[in-house]
């Protein structure tokens, strides 16, 4: 029987808050007023695959970011509304919106880099690149257990 002194998930839990709370104490945030965590994570997206020379549309932020259909449907107009990206017509396909990032987004962008250096080197700070590695490691094995129990239970459902 697996002991229950410290549970996975609780710790988790506890690193995703003190990481939402170093963001809001130590971040760029507070001179960008109407940026949300997940906003920034997403103008990062968005810029890195212009960056690359790719168009970005909402499934693609369905897939990075693991979320449903109707979130994603949900942050990009709110997105759209604060004026941090626009929905470009694809000629193609009148039903995509190729998503772009707008001028005040590209200022938010500059101010996260900054702070992503910052937490970067915070969350590495005093572990070697091998326990680096194996924390990759471990958290991919723990997303991979995780996807799939999501799809066995949707196939259940069925």
């Amino acid at each position: 029987m697996m002991t229950m002194e410290r549970a996975l998930g609780a710790e988790l839990r506890k690193v995703s808050n003190l990481t939402h709370r170093y963001f809001e104490q130590n971040s760029n945030k507070a001179r960008v007023d109407a940026i949300t965590g997940t906003n920034s994570w997403i103008i990062g997206f968005v810029a890195h695959q212009e960056e690359m020379g790719r168009e970005v549309y909402q499934r693609d932020l369905e897939t990075r970011f693991g979320i449903t259909r109707s979130t994603a449907s949900k942050v990009v107009n709110l997105m759209v509304q604060k004026g941090l990206l626009e929905q470009q017509s694809v000629p193609e396909d009148r039903r995509l919106k190729k998503l772009k990032l707008t001028e005040r987004a590209l200022e938010v962008k500059q101010l996260m880099d900054e702070d992503h250096v910052r937490f970067e080197a915070t969350l590495r700070k005093g572990l070697s690149p091998e326990e680096v590695n194996t924390l990759f490691a471990l958290l991919d094995r723990i997303k991979q257990n995780l996807t799939e129990e999501e799809m066995t239970e949707e196939c259940e459902k069925k």
